[in-house]
């Protein structure tokens, strides 16, 4: 069980580095082509959720990202023990709650830098505490599919 709180740490330690490098590395707006068209870094910040929504409401984040941390650690302990998946995706969406939280919680802003274009459309950017919450939710809905099939299927025999 422990090792869901190592890789919580791993994708932390990661987010935070990456978003220090991006913060000593760049000027608000740079942008740094990766693959044309389609991959840039961009360093931005947002004071909001995804697509900047709820923007400059941080006291809302703290509550909330503290209670979603607390039901992801009680998830754990009582659910963690029925299947790696499900504590892989677990350890990715804390990991990724934290990560963003300690950005609210010190700069009062999240940093982003990755920034997609998937044809002309201009994906909101985001970074890796983002990518471990978006991994790890969908991870949760597959495990929960895979799992209510099998229970199913059990069921039929």
């Amino acid at each position: 069980m422990w090792r869901v709180y190592v890789i919580a740490l791993a994708v932390v330690i990661v987010d935070q580095v990456t978003k220090w490098l991006i913060v000593t590395n760049m000027e608000i707006g740079e942008r740094i082509t990766v693959i044309e068209s389609f991959f840039y870094l961009t360093s931005h910040r947002n004071s909001g959720a995804a697509w900047g929504i709820l923007e400059g409401q941080m006291f809302f984040f703290y509550i909330i990202t503290v209670i979603v941390i607390g039901f992801i650690i009680f998830y754990i302990q009582k659910f963690g023990k029925e299947s790696k998946w499900l504590r892989l995706a677990l350890a990715f969406i804390l990991g990724g709650a934290i990560g963003n939280f300690i950005d609210r919680l010190f700069r009062k802003e999240v940093v982003d830098f990755f920034d997609v274009y998937i044809g002309t459309y201009d994906y909101p950017i985001f970074n890796i505490a983002d990518s471990a919450l978006v991994v790890g939710v969908i991870a949760i809905f597959i495990y929960t599919f895979l799992d209510e099939r099998n229970k199913k299927r059990s069921n039929q025999k």
